[in-house]
């Protein structure tokens, strides 16, 4: 189910990604805050699983509360949960299955269950080739079968209104958001171009403080006239000697340099981002330059296939496209209004997020609430071998693991209890750690035919982050408040900090007004 929430300057934010939710949150309660920042942790991390970490932490914390109240020590619950931590991920080691990476299908099937409760999971493939192309374009390999796929710096989401979603696609390449500096006497469109990336004004250098020149007569004031126009000729020359078709700076360009390089049949582009620049540079092979003099043939970016201008909607964008060997590319997104267009790009983070875990550490691990519950009934099966108090605590962690698929369950509308009796039968066994629930249809069924699959890395951190910040939050046992209240004037000295028990941690006199 998506949720839709009012954001603090009145836009309106529709999604059902956990952080998406939480980050609009304001929230007083200190224990609360700390839980939001796990989801974004996760975010952060793996780019997946941030309800998943926000509903098992909580769990964890559910079921600790009984061992409180019977005066256990938090030290004693907290090892507890660390050893079931250990335990729960040597579980997950055992049931993952490697994964090749080229092997387009299997890619497709797991981003596509990372998608398949959001918003885009009713467009079938369609985000998820979206992100696989967008990845394995931008990765670098680092050797040893690793690859590194940074999604801030080298993919860029381009977000359209208008046409429909089915539009969007991974550009080859890089777009952005510029018309060529002279539309009339430049071309808008070159094939193969070369291109030369500068990061420095094509203009007349300006004083670095205010100059001030007296001239004494007509003639000073025309060598002064000449000299800048010398200077931004001498700086074209440089550029041209290198033959380029296409020139864009990240700084100004002048009138005069703009004649000079249009008169060369060269098109132009200024004030680009520096953001953009770098992508245009991994794109098309191209150096970015800080002087003109220093330019060097190597410097010019020849791999581009195409560079051209296109009006979509009120605006032009430049496209450099048919990139060979890209390591850069942008994706472009279409869709009706900015709200779907929003979703749908947080969607594609996800996934984006998903297939490069999968890049980094190629391993899967069953979805659909399996790998929860084969953990919960190793652990169950374990704890008679804990000796000592602590075997209480971690049985309750085998059963916070349930939590998941409990969720899961209810929103498919099914029967919780009968189902989840029928799943905790299958695997009190250890018939098959593969059995879990399909979201779609209820069924319980092996996750392997499915194709409903979790990265391995994404599971493994929501179970780290779940669990330490749960203990992390079972050690407090006072809320120290060190705000000072407002003093109304000439109401004499204020009073001392308040040390709170914990009965009336979440009463009214803690939080500011």
């Amino acid at each position: 189910m998506l949720k839709m929430l009012l954001d603090a300057s009145g836009g309106i934010v529709v999604t059902n990604d956990g952080n998406a939710i939480l980050r609009e949150l304001d929230i007083a309660h200190p224990a609360a805050k700390s839980m939001i920042e796990l989801s974004r942790t996760q975010d952060e991390e793996v780019g997946d699983g941030t309800t998943s970490v926000i509903v098992l932490a909580g769990e964890m914390l559910h079921v600790a509360e009984t061992f409180i109240e019977k005066n256990y020590h938090p030290t004693v619950i907290c090892r507890a949960y660390s050893r079931a931590l250990e335990d729960a991920i040597a579980v997950l080691d055992k049931i993952a299955m490697p994964v090749d990476v080229n092997d387009r299908e299997a890619m497709l099937g797991l981003v596509k269950s990372s998608i398949g409760t959001k918003f885009t999971g009713q467009f079938g493939d369609l985000i998820a080739d979206l992100a696989i192309d967008a990845t394995t374009t931008a990765g670098v390999d680092l050797g040893q079968g690793m690859r590194e796929v940074d999604i801030k710096k080298y993919i860029k989401v381009e977000k359209i209104p208008g046409g429909q979603l089915e539009d969007s696609m991974v550009l080859k390449g890089v777009m952005f958001n510029k018309d060529v500096v002279a539309p009339g006497k430049m071309r808008r469109k070159i094939v193969n171009p070369r291109i030369i990336l500068l990061d420095c004004p094509v203009e007349y250098k300006k004083g670095e403080n205010q100059t001030n020149a007296e001239l004494m007569s007509e003639e000073d004031w025309k060598v002064l006239l000449d000299m800048e126009e010398e200077y931004i000729k001498n700086l074209c020359v440089q550029i041209l000697k290198f033959k380029p078709d296409l020139v864009i700076t990240e700084k100004g360009l002048s009138d005069m340099a703009m004649h000079y390089l249009s008169k060369a049949g060269v098109s132009a582009i200024r004030r680009l981002r520096k953001t953009d620049n770098n992508r245009i540079a991994k794109a098309c092979g191209a150096v970015i330059v800080n002087r003109p003099e220093e330019l060097q043939e190597s410097d010019v970016g020849t791999r581009a296939g195409l560079f051209e201008v296109k009006k979509i909607g009120d605006e032009f964008f430049s496209f450099i496209i048919e990139c060979k060997d890209p390591k850069a590319c942008t994706v472009l997104l279409r869709g009706a209004s900015k709200d779907i267009l929003n979703e749908v790009e947080r969607n594609l983070q996800d996934a984006m997020s998903v297939a490069r875990n999968i890049l980094k550490n190629p391993k899967l691990l069953p979805g659909g609430g399996a790998s929860e519950l084969t953990v919960s009934a190793t652990l169950k099966q374990k704890s008679s071998s804990v000796e000592g108090v602590e075997k209480w605590p971690y049985e309750a962690a085998a059963l916070a693991f349930e939590a998941i698929p409990r969720t899961l369950l209810q929103n498919c509308g099914l029967n919780v209890i009968r189902t989840m009796t029928q799943l905790q039968g299958k695997h009190a066994n250890g018939e098959n750690p593969w059995v879990g629930v399909d979201g779609r249809t209820g069924d319980i069924v092996d996750m392997k035919e499915r194709k409903i699959w979790d990265s391995y890395s994404v599971k493994a951190q929501t179970f780290k982050t779940a669990i330490e910040s749960a203990c992390m939050l079972l050690r407090i046992d006072d809320i120290v408040s060190g705000i000072k209240k407002k003093q109304a004037p000439g109401s004499g000295a204020p009073k001392q900090p308040q040390i709170e028990t914990g009965e009336d941690a979440d009463t009214e006199q803690m939080i500011p007004e």
